[in-house]
């Protein structure tokens, strides 16, 4: 492991997320058994495995510590549990706040319907893909918040796993598949990753040729919601804004649309066809 400080066994936090209290008191809580302990931040990193700077930002929650870490600490200043028993509320607050509500949202979804214009659906992306995808942002991230999207990402991706699932139904326009984000390899792996969830009974694939005349599409990327209570919402996330849409009027118009994208789009048979031959010439 890294003794530099730079280990990945954390991650960076966002001052204005509201879960920074509860990585504060997890961080004082950390401070105060290894001061019980006798150890200072140099002998502790040590018996962790990590640097001292990694062990003072964790303990004024300037960084959010692993699952690993929390076992790790637990073990090396016998706790007994009660410093691990804590991977339960650092869950609830190692991820973006607005990630933490799209996937509280989608986990009480029974469908949903995503167009994406961009890149390839955020449920639908391999780790590499989405990796790659992270790392051309600009300004950049650094690579422990890299880590930190990523990860929170490839979480929920879980709700495909679910039985049962929700109906995720997926427009993907031609451009997106062709576009070698991370390089043609990582494209190929994303491809063929699209092929194998589109053979799944609980979700359907659909691809918008460049060549169609006719697009309901145009204002940009969608998401449409049916939630187990019988609700419907709209989620939208253009450049700095990510927005939920609960207003009657303004949902109906997403659904409407998103129902005719379908509708102009090739269906789920024909689109991993046509995914089979973008694989081939990729």
């Amino acid at each position: 492991m890294s003794t530099d400080g730079t280990d990945e066994s954390s991650w960076e936090l966002d001052p204005e997320d509201e879960s920074g209290a509860v990585i504060a008191a997890v961080g004082r809580q950390l401070k105060m058994w290894r001061e019980a302990s006798g150890l200072d931040r140099s002998k502790f990193g040590e018996r962790m495995g990590y640097g001292a700077n990694l062990i003072y930002k964790i303990e004024r929650g300037a960084r959010i510590p692993r699952p690993e870490f929390l076992d790790k600490a637990d073990e090396v200043l016998g706790a007994c549990g009660k410093i691990a028993a804590m991977k339960e509320d650092i869950q609830r607050a190692r991820y973006p706040k607005k990630v933490r509500d799209l996937a509280k949202l989608e986990s009480q979804a029974v469908e949903i319907g995503s167009y994406d214009n961009v890149a390839v659906a955020g449920l639908l992306q391999t780790e590499e893909y989405t990796r790659a995808l992270y790392g051309v942002r600009r300004p950049a991230y650094s690579e422990d918040e890299t880590e930190r999207l990523v990860a929170a990402r490839v979480a929920r991706q879980e709700i495909l796993r679910r039985h049962p699932a929700p109906l995720l139904t997926v427009v993907q326009e031609e451009a997106v598949l062709r576009r070698p984000i991370g390089g043609k390899m990582v494209l190929r792996r994303q491809l063929e990753h699209l092929l194998e969830v589109g053979q799944s009974r609980s979700v359907e694939i659909q691809v918008m040729p460049t060549a169609v005349d006719e697009h309901a599409g145009l204002a940009g990327s969608l998401k449409v919601m049916r939630l187990k209570d019988g609700t419907t919402v709209g989620h939208n996330e253009v450049q700095l804004v990510s927005r939920l849409i609960t207003e009657p009027k303004e949902v109906q118009i997403l659904d409407m649309r998103y129902g005719m994208i379908r509708a102009q789009a090739l269906t789920p048979r024909a689109s991993l066809t046509f995914i089979e031959k973008v694989l081939g010439e990729t």
